[in-house]
């Protein structure tokens, strides 16, 4: 139990056919929230810090992470998300992490298994799971916009020869979700027999990214409460049941509890405008962003599996 590493967590969820939630925390009270329902659901989790997370808490949020995790009756993997290069990756090993992602989705096939395998390398001698992409998806990540006619869908064969060339222990595959609260109109579609191909070839766990649900009614109460967010759309938990099923065992969740966060702060402070004790301020949103999570673990099936 308590702190261990990514691939112990998401190969017995892909055993197990079961999902896992990945959510990034920049502070106390997100990481707060997932750990609670990660105990309160018993599920395992991976609480994530991507680079700007990372910059922003700097040791001591890591710290915080490892602390709690720690003293968690739950598993918990600390993740790097989509680290920039071998220099960020090697940073969150020596920082206590025990899982990175490395990302060089966006450079040729070549570049990225040189650059995977040499984290790979680093990550194993030190006992940390290691995450990579290949394809690419559409939507906002915190240091490049990828437009949707940009997006590469993972195809199979490379993702096989990708796993094999790098030895990464789990793949991030590209099958039309994207990041961000705008993921498409009406339901956006999910290429569902893309991931069964893909996992048809590859027997290592694969991930999810872009896969928040963007729930309208947090949607609808952040702009009563004055937020201005439009167009927004998420994946529906039904695809994200039916790509668990087929092989999905890691689903990263961000902007769910962002939303969560942003409309309760909103509505605190307008229902309270003298109030400044920010206990009171950010206990409510800490608490809708722990009802979140609870949710999705329980779309991803992993509520009960701790």
């Amino acid at each position: 139990m308590s702190l261990t590493t990514g691939m112990e967590i998401l190969s017995a969820a892909r055993a197990g056919g079961y999902g896992v939630g990945a959510f990034n925390t920049s502070n106390l009270e997100i990481t707060q929230a997932i750990v609670r329902a990660a105990e309160a659901t018993r599920s395992p989790v991976l609480i994530a810090l991507s680079e700007g997370g990372l910059e922003y808490g700097g040791k001591p949020l890591v710290d915080l992470v490892l602390g709690m995790a720690r003293d968690a009756t739950v598993p918990i993997c600390l993740h790097l998300d989509h680290g920039s290069s071998f220099e960020r990756c090697l940073q969150a090993i020596r920082l206590g992490f025990t899982s990175v992602m490395i990302d060089k989705s966006h450079a040729d096939e070549a570049t990225n298994v040189i650059e995977t395998k040499r984290v790979v390398d680093a990550a194993h001698a030190a006992g940390v799971s290691v995450e990579a992409e290949i394809g690419r998806l559409g939507g906002v990540e915190e240091h490049v916009v990828v437009a949707e006619e940009d997006a590469i869908l993972t195809k199979p064969d490379e993702a096989e020869r990708f796993m094999e060339a790098t030895g990464a222990d789990y793949l991030a595959v590209a099958i039309g979700t994207s990041h961000g609260a705008n993921k498409g109109v009406g339901r956006p579609f999910i290429d569902h027999a893309r991931i069964e191909a893909i996992a048809a070839r590859v027997s290592k766990p694969l991930v999810m990214h872009g896969a928040s649900g963007v729930p309208s009614a947090l949607v609808e109460r952040l702009n009563a409460a004055g937020g201005s967010l439009a167009g927004a759309s998420g994946i529906h938990e039904d695809d994200v049941r039916r790509a668990v099923s087929r092989g999905i065992a890691k689903i990263n969740t961000d902007t769910d509890l962002r939303l969560a966060f942003a409309t309760v702060v909103r509505e605190t402070l307008a229902r309270g405008p003298g109030g400044f004790d920010p206990r009171k301020i950010l206990g409510p949103a800490r608490d809708e962003m722990q009802a979140v999570v609870e949710e999705r673990m329980r779309v991803f099936g992993c509520a009960g599996k701790a």
